[in-house]
């Protein structure tokens, strides 16, 4: 983990600007294309969350942005963050799974697995305490959403990046999903943003490229 300089840091003025705001948080929507990431999934018979999960996590720690977290009066950069998303149990509520990221997408798949398993053995919504080196992850496939929020804490404002994508769809020849990107302005920009929805996309377009292990 690194700690920045916030004396020499280019983003000083940003971050001094943002962190104070009552209400610091970007949130940007789009869709992406999944046609190709659709068919290679069902062609090798893989989860479609598990690779929507993957290509977003290796995103966002593509990003070192991204793995930004504000500590009080630091700030930090974590050398990896790892996914932390949303099961749905069966009594129709939701725990939480936090799975080790992995750059290999078999050992990450395995890790989507055993974190599902685990979760609808015995689920909870409590986040390990003092623990920041998280992205949250969550999936909404009844709607195809043209924009989301999220309950947020204010007081003070946290840094954790979410990533939400919901249910695809068809227009003209193409499958469209939603994906929405929300994270701290105090740390991340539009630039940043766009980098990993590009990121995404690139990935979702050539699937085999990361995919096949």
């Amino acid at each position: 983990m690194k700690i920045i300089d916030l004396a020499t840091w280019k983003r000083r003025d940003h971050y001094n600007l943002y962190k104070n705001l009552e209400y610091p948080y970007l949130n940007i929507s789009a869709n992406v294309n999944i046609d190709n990431l659709y068919n290679w999934s069902k062609e090798q018979k893989i989860s479609l969350f598990s690779c929507i999960a993957y290509l977003t996590s290796r995103a966002a720690n593509q990003i070192p942005e991204l793995r930004m977290r504000i500590r009080a009066d630091q700030v930090v950069e974590h050398p990896m963050v790892h996914p932390s998303f949303t099961v749905l149990t069966d009594d129709e509520t939701f725990g939480f799974a936090t799975i080790r990221y992995s750059p290999d997408f078999s050992e990450f798949h395995q890790n989507v697995t055993a974190g599902i398993e685990a979760t609808k053995k015995n689920p909870t919504i409590h986040d390990e305490p003092g623990r920041d080196d998280m992205i949250f992850l969550t999936t909404m496939t009844w709607v195809s959403f043209t924009q989301i929020s999220h309950p947020l804490p204010l007081n003070p404002p946290d840094s954790f990046p979410r990533i939400t994508w919901g249910k695809f769809f068809d227009q003209g020849q193409q499958r469209l999903m939603p994906l929405s990107l929300l994270a701290n302005h105090a740390l991340v920009d539009g630039l940043h943003v766009g980098k990993f929805f590009e990121l995404v996309q690139e990935w979702m377009n050539y699937p085999e490229q990361l995919l096949n292990n």
